[in-house]
């Protein structure tokens, strides 16, 4: 399998994983009047088909570590529940941050929920493997969240409807942020924290993104189909709508979770170098590619009221500042 040696391309892994977990969501203004929960079934698809196609080729080639078929079969039951558990809390707490995101607005779900999201999850991945400095670490963190929030005030400033009531979305987005924080550990906890030399029963990177990605598969016939009966916004769908929707809306689907997938198994195997704190941490800079795509993509900004590019700026400074000392921290 394909073991990540130096920081540098651990680093560099980690910024491929910010741009595939920014920029995935494009692929749902592709589909167009695609329905989220129709969408969502192509996404989870998508990942399933990704984690295969890596396993079989980065996850087995290459003379050193297990490979991916014998790292399966060697697995303890323990490290495949907690992978797997990794991807149910992972789908329960992104199909909580959409419920959150129809009902209070991105300016409210996106601070509350990514940004608790980050701050724990950082602090639970430190607590339970400390690399890297954490002085530094922690100051790159608060950085980035504080750039989280301008980037939500500067949506707030698009906002000129003030009929939606935010407490429930409040709730459900620390709900989703906390439990966010969680899926990684899990994850990290299923993974041999020496790929040369590895743990009877633990799993290498690849295999555990497969189980992970098996927890999402499973749950989503629970959570999507409570979804598609009681949706957030609009009519109940079914799934006669899913299988006779169009070519594109299919297609964008499967786009977006394969990169999506792309983005999440990087970042599990680049952790090994990183530490899974700084892994995830530089992950959750997908906010920032996220939004370089509305200012310059989509133009979500171009009737803003004034001040809001200033507070965009601010966000991508804080943001390149954040994410330099989350990287300085992981350096020898």
């Amino acid at each position: 399998m394909y073991i990540v040696e130096t920081y540098t391309i651990a680093v560099i892994l980690t910024f491929v994983t910010m741009l595939c977990w920014g920029s995935w969501a494009n692929t749902q203004k592709i589909a167009g009047g695609y329905r989220f929960e129709l969408f969502y079934w192509d996404y989870v698809i998508g990942i399933l088909i990704f984690s295969l196609i890596l396993g079989f080729t980065l996850g087995s080639n290459g003379s050193e570590g297990m490979s991916f078929t014998d790292s399966i079969s060697g697995a303890s039951g323990r490290s495949i529940l907690n992978a797997a558990l990794g991807g149910v809390i992972f789908n329960l707490s992104n199909i909580l941050l959409v419920a959150a995101i129809a009902i209070a607005g991105m300016s409210i779900a996106f601070p509350v929920g990514v940004g608790l999201c980050m701050v724990l999850g950082v602090i639970i991945n430190y607590i339970a493997i400390p690399k890297g400095n954490p002085v530094i670490l922690f100051t790159g963190v608060a950085l980035v969240t504080l750039a989280i929030v301008f980037d939500a005030v500067a949506y707030r400033k698009l906002t000129t409807s003030h009929s939606k009531t935010p407490t429930k979305g409040i709730l459900l987005s620390v709900l989703a942020g906390f439990l966010m924080a969680w899926f990684f550990r899990f994850v990290a906890s299923s993974i041999a924290t020496d790929p040369l030399a590895p743990e009877p029963g633990k799993l290498t990177p690849y295999s555990a993104f497969f189980f992970f990605v098996l927890g999402i598969v499973a749950s989503n016939f629970v959570f999507n189909t409570i979804l598609m009966k009681k949706p957030i916004e609009g009519e109940p769908v079914t799934f006669a709508q899913y299988f006779k929707a169009g070519a594109k809306g299919h297609l964008a689907g499967l786009l977006g979770g394969m990169i999506w997938a792309v983005g999440t198994s990087l970042s599990l195997i680049a952790a090994g170098k990183a530490g899974y704190a700084i892994s995830f941490g530089l992950g959750q800079g997908a906010t920032l590619i996220g939004a370089l795509w509305g200012v310059f993509i989509w133009k979500e900004f171009k009737a803003a009221p004034k001040g809001t590019y200033l507070l965009l700026t601010f966000m991508f400074i804080l943001f390149i500042a954040g994410l330099g000392m989350i990287i300085i921290a992981g350096a020898d």
